[in-house]
């Protein structure tokens, strides 16, 4: 039913799908506070949203300050600007401490500090960063903030105008429930970036330079017609649940877990009770004598399936001594339920630790 490329025709197929992508534009800046709908860019994956931020912003002689706890996402592209002299700091995470870890951005920034950028909630560790204190941080700095968003939308509020964030990017295949191959760059400041990617988009065609208007500076080429209508779909459903109740259901699940992996002989947990305001409802852990590849493998033939080894993030990992061994990640969603959680015990409990 929407089979055409938007904007490029006058087609009746073609003005349906332009319906269609703008209606999943406004989902999404209903959902997450930009100021309208041209604000919202689609993009392949958070990965790409990140790119696009990081190297349509940063140029020779500039800093950043990111995290101790940051994807690869953020990782390498910064890795790849240092070839351009651009530099940056790792500012030092405490699970727990909003206050310390505040203070360690402070200390981070440079009169040469230009952009920060750090994620909402890692990937490994579930810890949350207090994104909005960090934020009211950049604005006395007069420093954007970038958040990579991808473990936390759909499962914690996000209002990028009341949480001061300048640029968010989003996956659409993790808590927004939609297709992978989806993802979001949110932004209200998007006279602040360049383009890393120019071509068609339907619009000044006799123009050989990339229009400035949003959203269509950022969205050149082909976009992806049915994982766009799934990604709306699925921010639907994530409405139609509820945040908090989804937020819930996950938190209970994990602590549930985690109170049960902790009463084993042999089971590494690395992070304080993932409760109250400092995690969202992840969870990683070890077995004792094994990397963590070997219980995943294990876990998989019983019909379980985790994600093992360094997650893309081996900054995250470094913080957390797991260089070596990785770690088993449990990352459960609202369809997940209690028994299944007994299975996932059940079964650590039959791996006897090594020496």
């Amino acid at each position: 039913k929407y089979g055409a490329n938007p904007g490029r025709s006058g087609h009746t197929m073609s003005r349906k799908s332009g319906e269609k992508l703008e209606r999943c534009r406004k989902t999404a800046a209903s959902m997450f506070g930009a100021q309208n709908s041209s604000n919202v860019v689609f993009t392949l994956n958070c990965t790409q949203a990140l790119n696009m931020v990081i190297k349509g912003i940063l140029k020779p002689g500039d800093h950043v300050v990111t995290s101790c706890i940051e994807h690869n996402a953020v990782m390498r592209p910064l890795n790849k600007l240092e070839n351009i002299s651009v530099t940056y700091t790792m500012a030092k995470v405490y699970p727990g401490d909003d206050e310390k870890t505040l203070d360690s951005f402070r200390k981070a920034m440079t009169s040469k500090t230009v952009l920060i950028v750090c994620t909402h909630a890692s990937n490994v560790w579930g810890i949350r960063l207090p994104i909005e204190r960090i934020a009211a941080l950049g604005k006395i700095y007069d420093v954007p903030i970038l958040v990579d968003g991808a473990q936390s939308a759909g499962l914690l509020p996000i209002d990028v105008q009341k949480m001061g964030i300048d640029f968010l990017c989003l996956a659409g295949h993790k808590g927004l429930y939609g297709p992978m191959g989806t993802g979001m760059l949110i932004t209200n400041e998007a006279d602040k970036l360049n383009t890393i990617i120019e071509g068609g988009t339907g619009t000044d065609s006799m123009k050989l330079c990339q229009p400035k208007e949003m959203p269509q500076k950022f969205e050149s080429g082909t976009p992806n017609m049915p994982g766009i209508c799934g990604l709306r779909a699925g921010m639907e459903f994530v409405k139609s649940k509820g945040i908090e109740e989804i937020f819930n259901h996950e938190s209970r699940l994990i602590t549930y877990l985690y109170d049960n992996l902790k009463k084993i002989n042999g089971v590494k947990l690395y992070m304080p009770r993932p409760d109250g305001g400092f995690f969202v409802p992840l969870l990683s852990f070890n077995i004792k004598g094994y990397v963590s590849d070997e219980v995943g493998k294990i876990l998989d033939q019983n019909g379980i399936e985790v994600r093992t080894g360094l997650q893309c993030a081996p900054a995250a990992h470094e913080f957390g001594g797991t260089t070596e061994t990785g770690v088993v990640r449990v990352s459960p969603s609202v369809f997940n339920k209690k028994p299944e959680m007994d299975k996932l015990i059940e079964m650590v409990q039959s791996i006897k630790p090594r020496n």
